[in-house]
């Protein structure tokens, strides 16, 4: 992807919900995408992959799949690309799932719709797939309707479903977000497995920190439709690099310490109609200065990755006023009710 730019026109302005998006995925790589609600995150998904509600459009910048630009493709050229060349997780499996039809159809039509190959051959493919993403008695659930899983088992199924032609890239749209943490836990550990047996290309959409540090290979921080820090995961939670970031990974309770008060990222994310000059979050930011309200940055080189902030110009760089994770780890006083205790 380069320079993604997504704009909706309304009646009194054109409102830019994705800004000079950035990135690579790499085959076998689970490529974790984060941020507040309204980020942009599921916004980036829908674009690669086409849905984008009207008068949603692409405006600028390309994206290419496997070397080839698809962007820019009629929408009858392109829609042989879904679901043969990229798979969708979408984020409820009930919605996600026709009521009307069994698994097992659902399936059969899925993959007789992207691959030459006969009814008979299709049913063994997607018996094949249940038994792969870890459906019990797999024979008799083909005949079974969505209505008759669980949230877990109905996630699998939709996972199936994304994987049943093979595609190069998967979306995951928040898929463990409904699920509880143990079967979170089975889901996260099948998408990465899948990534690593098929050399499957993953784009995992959430909002969860731990998602990210159990799944993905690097992430990619979004605020306000903009691209702000991306990097390996380990260095983007351990030594975050943009103050966004930082005030993320400060706000995660730690382990180690009890504390009455845990920090907070002062204030709220922009509308679009009210998204300011320069650094987007320059409102919150605990370092912001005279530049941050008036020039935008780009990314620019920090530690092992790219983070969007005027702290790490190495021509200029803005001074710090604050390090959180320092404030992170300094000793708090007691709540009186664990002293009670």
């Amino acid at each position: 992807m380069r320079h993604l730019r997504v704009e909706f026109p309304t009646r009194h302005a054109t409102l830019v919900a994705l800004d000079d998006i950035s990135f690579d995925i790499a085959p076998g790589e689970v490529l974790g995408v984060v941020g507040e609600s309204g980020a942009g995150k599921s916004m980036t998904g829908n674009a690669v992959i086409r849905l984008l509600e009207p008068p949603g459009h692409i405006a600028g910048g390309e994206i290419r799949l496997m070397g080839r630009r698809i962007d820019d493709l009629a929408e009858e050229d392109f829609v042989p690309l879904r679901g043969r060349h990229i798979g969708m997780i979408f984020q409820d499996p009930l919605t996600s799932l026709n009521p009307l039809f069994s698994i097992g159809d659902q399936l059969v039509e899925t993959l007789r719709a992207h691959l030459p190959i006969s009814e008979k051959q299709a049913r063994e493919r997607a018996l094949a797939l249940l038994t792969e993403v870890g459906i019990p008695a797999p024979e008799t659930r083909l005949a079974a309707y969505p209505h008759q899983f669980s949230g877990g088992m109905r996630q699998r199924v939709v996972i199936a479903l994304a994987l049943a032609a093979e595609p190069e890239l998967i979306i995951a749209d928040e898929p463990t977000t409904a699920l509880d943490v143990s079967v979170q836990a089975q889901i996260l550990a099948l998408l990465k497995r899948v990534c690593a047996e098929r050399g499957a290309a993953v784009m995992l959409v959430t909002h969860d920190m731990g998602v990210i540090a159990e799944t993905a290979d690097r992430v990619a921080v979004m605020y306000a439709g903009r691209l702000i820090e991306i990097g390996p995961v380990n260095e983007v939670i351990r030594h975050p690099r943009h103050p966004y970031t930082e005030g993320l990974m400060a706000s995660i309770p730690g382990l180690a310490k009890r504390r009455e008060r845990l920090y907070q990222i002062e204030g709220a994310m922009p509308r679009l109609a009210a998204i300011p000059a320069g650094c987007a979050f320059n409102p919150r930011c605990p370092h912001a200065a005279e530049r941050c309200r008036t020039e935008r940055p780009e990314l620019l080189p920090a530690g092992a990755g790219q983070a969007a902030c005027w702290l790490h110009d190495l021509e200029n760089p803005l001074p710090r006023r604050d390090n959180l994770s320092q404030r992170q780890d300094e000793p708090l006083e007691d709540s009186p009710r664990e002293t009670a205790r």
